[in-house]
């Protein structure tokens, strides 16, 4: 019985490794031109979702209230989009003589200049009880930022253009997260007492949802048979990542409790979560030229 009452606790984390299982055995089953289609039910309809939810479920005052934490605001995008990807810089400098694969370390440079993830960080944030109005506001405005940004901090820390459809990802940003929130809202309105009385399960559902994102990113880079990696790196590069993680997760713990409440906190960021899959999408050239991967997210 606690077997089952903790596994019934843990289901997220037991269903991310069912689906990278899942992906690993069968991975045609997710990739783009699939039989799921990820790039509509992913990139937008499974976005848009995550959203819908967030507005069904967050009151008005919340989201609004957000928006007046500058303090809050600027310490996520500076942290995110300056400070972690120079300081990752550093530390790869010192890597590069090391015998580690040059294009896992181009891949950790690349993904450290990616802005903050759209789904993921409100669907944690939300999991742990954290500010997830302040989460969507940073996840949604860190990522128009990107845009920008993004290839900017690529050009000046590997010394590769990115072309980046402004337009395409501008409007897929605006379509999947910014309308699906406020049509959430409005339908909010009309059901308030409903929502209240019966509390939706809108953490689970939007979990569901991001286990699918997982699923079908992982298929996609299964699929890949370009990727030659060295076990040697690619096992030191777990570490390196996971030592990472770790140091940045206690850098803005200690800066965020210092001067704000324990819900704003957890929704300050942490080290962007890096991805195995953007490593291993990286050319196997020294061409870096092309789009900005992971633009959508």
């Amino acid at each position: 019985m606690r077997l089952l009452e903790r596994m019934r606790k843990e289901w997220f984390m037991i269903g991310i490794v069912l689906a990278i299982a899942g992906a690993k055995l069968e991975p045609s089953v997710g990739v783009n031109g699939g039989p799921l289609k990820p790039e509509i039910t992913v990139s937008y309809i499974a976005v848009a979702t995550i959203f819908f939810n967030s507005g069904l479920s967050l009151k008005t005052e919340e989201l609004t209230s957000a928006l007046v934490h500058i303090k809050l605001h600027l310490f996520i995008q500076i942290f995110t989009l300056a400070f972690f990807p120079a300081t990752i810089w550093l530390f790869l400098q010192l890597l590069s003589i090391t015998p580690i694969n040059e294009w896992l370390l181009k891949g950790l440079q690349t993904v450290g200049c990616m802005p903050p993830p759209v789904s993921s960080a409100v669907i944690l944030t939300k999991a742990v009880g954290g500010n997830e109005a302040a989460a969507i506001f940073n996840s949604a405005f860190g990522s128009f930022l990107g845009i920008v940004i993004t290839p900017l901090l690529l050009l000046l820390f590997l010394g590769s253009s990115s072309s980046v459809p402004f337009t395409s990802i501008f409007s897929q940003l605006f379509m999947t997260v910014v309308v699906p929130l406020i049509i959430g809202q409005i339908v909010r309105r009309h059901i308030k007492d409903w929502l209240e009385r019966k509390k939706p399960p809108f953490g689970t559902i939007s979990s569901g949802v991001l286990l699918m994102i997982i699923y079908t990113t992982f298929c996609d880079t299964f699929s890949n048979p370009n990727i030659d990696l060295d076990e040697f790196s690619l096992i030191l590069i777990l570490v390196i990542i996971f030592s990472i993680q770790l140091s940045f997760m206690l850098l803005t713990f200690i800066f965020s409790t210092r001067n704000s409440n324990a819900e704003d906190s957890v929704c300050r960021p942490r080290a962007p979560l890096f991805n195995i899959c953007a490593l291993a999408h990286l050319p196997s050239s020294s061409d870096t030229s092309g789009k900005c991967p992971g633009a959508n997210n």
